[in-house]
């Protein structure tokens, strides 16, 4: 058991700077894809437990920016218009069952700046 619970902190603390830089939920899965922007990051997540799909964006720097988070599979859906100021993190989930054989899309429709998204994610 202290074995297994020294290799845990070894590793931690080797991949601490990507812990720091992605959501507490991610893991070195396909089901969290993240990309990095010139003013913060933008990550989708595909959880289990309950199953949903979960749009996340953290604001580093810059401006308030009014955005809407979303996410593509087959179609676009989009949620509610949110304002994101510099030091907060935005986020939109959706509480659904998702089929494993799509890749999914994490979006976010910056207003006056066009559309930015994630690498694919899948199951």
């Amino acid at each position: 058991m202290r074995r297994r619970a020294a290799l845990t902190m070894a590793a931690c603390i080797a991949a601490g700077t990507t812990l720091l830089a992605t959501p507490a939920h991610a893991s070195g899965s396909d089901r969290v894809k993240c990309t990095s922007m010139s003013n913060g990051q933008l990550c989708i997540s595909l959880n289990t437990s309950p199953s949903r799909i979960e749009i996340i964006y953290t604001k580093k720097a810059g401006s308030p920016i009014k955005a809407h988070l979303g996410f593509r599979s087959n179609g676009t859906t989009w949620g509610e218009l949110k304002t994101i100021s510099k030091g907060e993190r935005a986020n939109s989930t959706w509480n659904m069952s998702y089929p494993c054989d799509r890749k999914y899309v994490g979006l976010i429709k910056v207003d006056g700046q066009g559309t930015f998204e994630t690498p694919p994610a899948t199951c």
